[in-house]
């Protein structure tokens, strides 16, 4: 069957599998059927890059606690994956193989994947859903080819940008769908904070119409924030902040809600009402 619509979803920081989406997009795929519109029609293309990081982290607290009998071991897996996945991911003067590199190779290969197989290497709009860390990258990656540059590791040190497709270039993206994400603290760094073009500048006028930046955060979520506060040029592509309450009755009030979107009606719901726009 031919798809009408693609939609990316890249995880964040903290400890993840490789189905970390297999049940939300399950949930999803139920209420856009339940909206009346075939779930068959879109493409699904789950990234996952926590591989890159977590046997150095495991292998690293392993090796800590041997000598060292650390408390809170649980705290501390959490922390060393939360806060090293961040710190790992970011970009160093070396042409050296970096994990900001692999990961966006990572987002490159699944990318060319999705297109070349349940794309039949047709560019259809595209729609991305990034939790958490997985925010900041994906901004990052897409910031990267608006300005002329993509790392592949598998081939050369930079790939021409002109041997990839128009869906590849995200030049289709049409939606964003940010959740529990931590972008704003990455920006600090900066006197000017410049984000991704969005809707992507060439882009049909009947798909601009339809494109939306939806940020989504839990209030009691200190992983996650709204995005316009930024500044003038984020209040311009993000569409709207959306205040959510998540999670299950042990976590919706406090900071373990974090993890808690993927299958909240809160969440999910609303971004199936996004969805089926394009379907």
């Amino acid at each position: 069957m031919s798809k009408d619509l693609a939609v990316i979803v890249i995880h964040g920081m903290g400890s993840q599998g490789p189905g970390f989406a297999d049940d939300a997009i399950e949930e999803l795929s139920e209420w856009v059927e339940d909206r009346n519109r075939d779930p068959e029609r879109i493409a699904w293309q789950p990234i996952y890059w926590a591989d890159i990081l977590e046997p150095r982290q495991r292998r690293y607290l392993r090796d800590a606690n041997r000598n060292n009998d650390l408390d809170y071991l649980r705290l501390r897996r959490f922390v060393i994956s939360a806060l090293g996945d961040a710190s790992a991911y970011q970009k160093v003067p070396a042409s050296a193989d970096t994990t900001y590199r692999r990961i966006h190779d990572r987002i490159r290969v699944k990318v060319k994947e999705l297109y070349s197989g349940d794309l039949a290497a047709t560019a259809v709009p595209l729609v991305v859903m990034a939790h958490s860390l997985g925010g900041h990258i994906i901004s990052n990656y897409i910031w990267d080819l608006q300005n002329g540059r993509i790392f592949d590791l598998v081939h050369r040190p930079e790939t021409d940008l002109a041997d990839l497709s128009k869906f590849e270039k995200m030049q289709t993206l049409a939606g964003m769908i940010t959740f529990g994400c931590n972008i704003p603290l990455f920006t600090f760094a900066y006197t000017k904070v410049e984000p991704i073009k969005f809707p992507a500048p060439r882009l049909r006028n009947d798909l601009k119409r339809k494109a939306k930046w939806l940020n989504f955060y839990d209030p009691d979520d200190v992983l996650g924030y709204p995005l316009k506060p930024i500044g003038p040029a984020y209040r311009k592509v993000v569409t709207r902040d959306i205040a959510i309450n998540v999670g299950g009755v042990f976590s919706n009030w406090n900071p373990a809600s974090h993890g808690g979107y993927w299958t909240d009606n809160d969440f999910t719901k609303p971004v199936a009402d996004f969805i089926v726009r394009f379907l």
